[in-house]
């Protein structure tokens, strides 16, 4: 509290005066203030000042958690893992999609800051420069029920802007293009594509074999 009675007389008086001077400076400056402690409730408990308060209550912004904001999450991710691969000595990192859908369906109850810890600490156990979900250590994790909802709506505008151009055989590519998507998502595993589009893995190992994507490498 004391300090903020000297914080306030700065900003009225506008100016500041130097330990163990008497001279006071003219100042000026433009505050900008962050805090996740609700100062409303913080006024009425005799927490924080009241005058101080209506000071710096001119221009305020909400920021809404990130888990509230999916196209915010995976910008922060690449800023991260640039910063951190520098430090670690890492030359390239890559994200892999199944990661990025994790990252993109956890709810960050700590915000950026755990999504800060969350790619220092996958850098330091992942193989070969390449993040997978289990590098994150989010396995249990809470998922955001509303970046389900915008992943839906996304798919329901882009299967409306496929009927408006009516192509031939739409089903056929649309299902191509889900069973494509699904395998190259499980890392080219059978088994797993089955269990995430919940059909049987000899419908799987059917369809890719029709589209071609069957090798020696991924018989599994």
């Amino acid at each position: 509290m004391a300090l903020q009675v000297k914080l306030l007389r700065v900003l009225q008086e506008k100016e500041v005066v130097k330990v163990g001077s008497r001279q006071p400076i003219p100042i000026d400056v433009r505050i900008i203030a962050a805090t996740n402690v609700n100062l409303e409730e913080a006024v009425a408990a005799s927490h924080f000042r009241a005058d101080l308060y209506y000071r710096f209550n001119v221009a305020k912004i909400e920021l809404s958690p990130l888990r509230d904001r999916p196209r915010d999450i995976l910008p922060p991710t690449q800023h991260f893992l640039k910063i951190y691969s520098k430090r670690l000595g890492y030359k390239e990192v890559k994200l892999s999609p199944a990661a990025e859908i994790t990252l993109l369906n956890y709810d960050w109850p700590g915000n950026i800051r755990e999504l800060e810890n969350a790619v220092h600490r996958a850098l330091l156990t992942c193989q070969n420069n390449y993040l997978r979900p289990e590098d994150f250590k989010l396995s249990g994790a809470r998922i955001s029920q509303n970046t389900l909802s915008v992943s839906t709506n996304s798919l329901e505008n882009t299967l409306l802007n496929l009927f408006e151009q009516m192509p031939p055989k739409l089903y056929k590519i649309i299902e191509e293009s889900v069973i494509r998507s699904a395998f190259n998502f499980c890392d080219k595993n059978q088994v797993q594509t089955a269990k995430l589009l919940d059909i049987s893995r000899n419908v799987v190992r059917h369809k890719l074999a029709a589209y071609g994507m069957l090798n020696n490498k991924n018989q599994n």
